[in-house]
């Protein structure tokens, strides 16, 4: 009897130690893979403002969305951002957009985007002028049944 529990407890501890390493190769790679959705997201929302989608917002913001761009006084919800969006547009469009990567961080169902970016507008008052604006974003976004949304966003330009 004595060898049979012995012998378990040591087939118990293989199991274990397995699965553990196991778990362990496997998470850095599931890291990796929301890192990289989460960035999808990132570039196709500007990629997405970048051709004039009217919805994308509809798409990629959770219904509770809290954004504070630097020339907002306060935190916009998904309405009010959707409302100066559109206010925006009739001033300007985006015509290119490069965006630089600075940190990802996944936690389970929640992730943060930090990056800077550089953006061009052509202006429509102004002769088709070009204006370039450089500036950072912080973006936080929850994993939901639909994939990655924004939850929220921080920045604007420097």
């Amino acid at each position: 009897m004595q060898r049979t529990t012995k012998f378990t407890c040591i087939l118990t501890a293989v199991f274990l130690l397995g699965t553990g390493t196991a778990l362990a190769q496997t998470a850095p790679e599931n890291q990796l893979n929301d890192q990289a959705d989460v960035w999808a997201l990132v570039e196709q929302q500007w990629t997405a403002e970048e051709k004039g989608d009217k919805k994308w917002m509809d798409k990629l913001l959770t219904d509770d969305f809290s954004g504070w761009g630097k020339g907002s006084p306060a935190p916009r919800s998904k309405a009010s951002t959707k409302m100066w969006n559109r206010f925006n547009e009739q001033i300007s469009n985006m015509v290119a957009h490069e965006l630089y990567p600075l940190s990802i961080v996944v936690h389970g169902d929640v992730a943060i985007a930090h990056y800077m970016y550089t953006s061009a507008n052509k202006m429509k008052g102004k002769n088709g002028k070009i204006e370039t604006s450089n500036g950072r974003y912080t973006d936080i976004l929850v994993r939901t049944d639909d994939g990655w949304k924004f939850l929220a966003w921080a920045g604007g330009d420097d």
